[in-house]
Order: structure tokens, then C-alpha cells, then sequence
């Protein structure tokens, strides 16, 4: 695998949306070739040698090629835009949009990242050694379909609004949650390790939310299904099932009409 390092000089005074920074758009590029690549600050179109040092020369093809990106990246959006492949280490944190539309590949950033990261990800794996900021995972505003696919880590916080319209993949909050998890889900997995607050599976018509912490209040629409024991990323233990949400329209597989589930850790 061949590495390209990127290296803030001129930090943007507006924000730079830089959704050219994936390794599917490196790959078959020398480092001059990458430095014209064009990004956006406000209304302005430029090019990513103005504001990036540029070393190394990409591999053949996105999964050939690994991006590492250093300095201030906090006013830098859609970094990993709709990667399929390779990998890019963000050493710093970062703006929106953060492996948005991302379909395979590696993305790590070391800091934390603002809202809409993960947004409709299809595929590959986001892991985030911060916190995560609003709608990660979510679909994009006015859209229907959020996260399908994919495996997203959140080693820290993570703001309100996760996992909204999402159909799979997986997703792990290590720490706590802000409201409004997983609204109009219809399928994939969501953990969350520590505390959530409310209208947790709102409208939720499928799929898996674990709270291993506690829960403010719970949505009314969600009814007791007994207990269960469970491993739940790599955890044994006995969490409290409940079904809905009951308030909406939900399919029948078999015969049997399919809800979304709950697990809370007793």
C-alpha cells in the first residue's frame, strides 16, 4: 500500500469542503496531480496544494492507497467522501460530513468529528476516537435512507439524532448518547454503552438498539417482551426486551409482525 501525507500550511479562514481527500480520487496520482485536485472555501474553488504540503504518490487504486492527514482539520469537511476502498487516518479532529456516503475502506479519526458523519454509509468501517457530533449514521436532511451498511465506532460521546432512517450495518457508542436514537429505523444495530436520554427507537419499525447504561425516559410506544441473555459485543449479560415501536404500521415476515427491539441491561 502506498501512503499519501497531507499536511495543513494555510488553514482555511471559511470552511473547505475537500471531498476530494478519498483515495479513490488519489489513486494513479503523483503528488503534484493531487495537489490540483480542486476543493471549495465558501463560494471560492481552488486547489489542495494551497492549503496542503503533499508528499508520496498514491497506489494504483483506492485499495492500494492509504491517506494520512495532519494539522488542524477542524474546519475541513467531507474527508473519506463516498470511499470504497484504502484507508485515511485523520490525525486531528474534523468537520462535518466525515465518511459521508462512505462504501468500503478504512477511516480512523483521532479527534472528535461535527454532524452528519457516516451519513447513508453503505459500507466499510468509521472509527472515531472522540466524540461524534448530531445525525451520525443518519440520513441526509429531506432523504429517507440513512446507514445500510457498514461499521461505525465512536470511542467517546455522540450527539442527538443517531442512526436516523437507518436500514444496517452496525454501530458502537462507547459512551453516551443525546436524544432521538434510531427514528423511522428499519433495521441494523445500534450499542450504546453508556447512558441515553429520550425518544430512544421513536417510530422505529425495525432493528436492534442496546443500552447498556440507563435511559431518562422511554418512549410509550415500546412494550415489555421479557428478559434475555445475551453477548453483546463480546458482553454477557441480562437485558430487559421490549418491542415497537407500537405506534406505527409494521410488515409481517411469516405471519408474525416484525418490531423493532429494544435491550435494555438490567
Amino acid at each position: 500500500m502506498e501512503t499519501v501525507t497531507i499536511t495543513m500550511k494555510n488553514p482555511p479562514a471559511l470552511y473547505l469542503e475537500a471531498d476530494n481527500v478519498s483515495p479513490d480520487v488519489f489513486a494513479g496520482k503523483t503528488a503534484a496531480q493531487i495537489a490540483e485536485l480542486h476543493v471549495h472555501e465558501g463560494n471560492v474553488t481552488s486547489t489542495l496544494g494551497k492549503y496542503f504540503e503533499i508528499s508520496g504518490n498514491a497506489g494504483a487504486t483506492a485499495a492500494d492507497t492509504k491517506i494520512i492527514v495532519k494539522g488542524d482539520m477542524k474546519r475541513v469537511k467531507y474527508l473519506g467522501f463516498k470511499m470504497t476502498a484504502g484507508e485515511i487516518a485523520v490525525e486531528s479532529s474534523t468537520d462535518q460530513y466525515a465518511g459521508a456516503w462512505m462504501k468500503g475502506g478504512k477511516m480512523l479519526v483521532k479527534g472528535n468529528v461535527d454532524a452528519f458523519a457516516g451519513t447513508a454509509m453503505k459500507g466499510g468501517e468509521l472509527t472515531i476516537e472522540g466524540n461524534a457530533g448530531n445525525y451520525l449514521g443518519a440520513a441526509y436532511r429531506g432523504d429517507w435512507r440513512g446507514m445500510s451498511g457498514g461499521k461505525i465506532l465512536v470511542k467517546g460521546n455522540a450527539g442527538s439524532d443517531l442512526g436516523m432512517y437507518m436500514t444496517g450495518g452496525e454501530m458502537i457508542i462507547n459512551g453516551n448518547v443525546d436524544v432521538h436514537v434510531c427514528t423511522h429505523a428499519e433495521g441494523g444495530k445500534v450499542i450504546i454503552k453508556g447512558n441515553a436520554k429520550t425518544k430512544i427507537g421513536g417510530q422505529m419499525v425495525g432493528g436492534d438498539i442496546f443500552v447498556f447504561g440507563t435511559i431518562d425516559v422511554m418512549m410509550p410506544g415500546f412494550k415489555p417482551a421479557g428478559e434475555q441473555e445475551l453477548e453483546v459485543d463480546g458482553v454477557k449479560a441480562k437485558f430487559a426486551h421490549y418491542i415497537g415501536d407500537t405506534g406505527e404500521r409494521h410488515k409481517k415476515k411469516k405471519g408474525q409482525v416484525v418490531y423493532g427491539n429494544l435491550y435494555k441491561k438490567i
